[in-house]
């Protein structure tokens, strides 16, 4: 028994290396991929870097439940529901096939174990076991799932489960899969349950390894979902951060085993190659102050609302310079947080990103004998900035 798994071991372990060793380098702009529809795009601005065929209209299979995740993560983040809520199986969620963790009608989880599940495990049942605990049944989850994609502009998606087994009219575009990643980068629980390698179910009876060989294959992977089925073969949406910069790629209809994994890294290795991240300043970073009217404090300090940086070809990165816009007429009160600006970061002639400069801090409105006192030193010469 020990030799057979060693053997095992052995024999994974050469195969891994033979695949990760045979994804060369790409510095072409015309990367050559057996996926049937591909993109690749900077997270942070949505500018796309490569792209093939990326509208097309294809069966995503269990890339589906990235949608699902999303639903789920934002419900919890709304205060609909706890990640402690206990969810219970019901009979419609234990009849599904393809990958699962076998629920019994009536077993009990936590949510944030199904979500584990439908992350790591790619789980049908726990994603149908989440739908109707947060929305009453499997199909009006569904229906919020389309309201979602069309909220986020995915024209070439519909979806007509949770879970991503072939349907008719089930479909969605490498585009589209892009954006939702997006917007899922904006929900850190996602890429919290996206990013696990393994987990432990039931008491460590059952062990749960994230589809996604990524996380184990390419440094600074934490997202997002494998899918595969006979009608959309192997697909892919993932994310990767490197040196500030984070990239998402999307691969669909491979038609060999893991080539959506080494097609991925053949994407990203071209993306690395060519591109890197300028960061002109931190998040939180002072950027200037406005002067506020008729508020408790004559001025707000403002700061970057995001790290103030930009992916741009590597060589033209000395070409990129940024100009502010203010807000022109602040009244009191400015809440902390409220956006007062903008910055907007340009590369020769072309505007490649903008960040919006917020309020440090509140400022009240000053009361009537705080703008009394103001009028009246104003009045005795004063700078004008304390009479406003």
């Amino acid at each position: 028994m020990l030799k057979l798994r060693l053997r095992s071991f052995i024999v994974l372990f050469v195969s891994t290396c033979f695949l990760i060793c045979n994804v060369p380098p790409i510095k072409a702009a015309n990367i050559e991929t057996s996926a049937e529809s591909a993109i690749l795009i900077d997270a942070a601005t949505g500018k796309i870097l490569y792209e093939k065929e990326s509208h097309k209209e294809l069966a995503p299979a269990s890339v589906t439940k990235l949608m699902t995740m999303l639903v789920a993560v934002e419900a919890v983040e709304s205060g609909k529901a706890k990640l402690k809520d206990t969810v219970t199986a019901s009979e419609n969620a234990c009849s599904l096939g393809g990958s699962q963790i076998y629920l019994e009608p009536g077993e009990k989880f936590s949510l944030e174990e199904m979500l584990i599940s439908i992350a790591v495990g790619s789980a049908n049942d726990a994603c149908v076991a989440v739908a109707e605990h947060l929305y009453g049944s499997h199909e009006e989850f569904v229906e919020a799932m389309n309201k979602k994609a069309q909220e986020l502009g995915m024209k070439n998606t519909h979806f007509v489960n949770a879970y991503g087994l072939p349907a008719k009219g089930h479909y969605t575009s490498a585009s589209d899969l892009a954006l939702l990643g997006r917007e899922a980068l904006k929900h850190p629980l996602i890429t919290k349950f996206t990013s696990m390698k393994e987990y432990d179910l039931r008491n460590g009876k059952f062990k749960l390894w994230n589809t996604n060989k990524l996380l184990w294959w390419y440094e600074g992977t934490d997202g997002f979902k494998t899918g595969w089925t006979q009608e959309a073969k192997y697909c892919l949406a993932s994310t990767v951060k490197r040196d500030g910069l984070r990239l998402i790629c999307v691969v669909m209809g491979i038609p060999d085993a893991r080539g959506h994994f080494s097609e991925s890294m053949k994407i990203y290795n071209y993306g690395f190659a060519k591109y890197m991240y300028k960061e002109f300043a931190p998040a939180d970073s002072k950027q200037g102050e406005i002067v506020i009217n008729k508020g408790s404090k004559p001025t707000v300090e403002l700061v970057a609302q995001t790290p103030i940086g930009v992916c741009v070809e590597k060589g033209k990165d000395k070409n990129c310079w940024t100009e502010i816009k203010l807000t022109q007429q602040v009244n009191a009160p400015v809440a902390q947080g409220q956006k007062l600006g903008e910055i907007i970061i340009h590369c020769g002639q072309e505007e490649l990103g903008k960040i919006d400069l917020i309020a440090k801090e509140n400022v009240d409105k000053a009361g009537f004998f705080e703008m009394m006192k103001r009028t009246i030193q104003y009045s005795y010469g004063m700078s004008p900035l304390y009479a406003r």
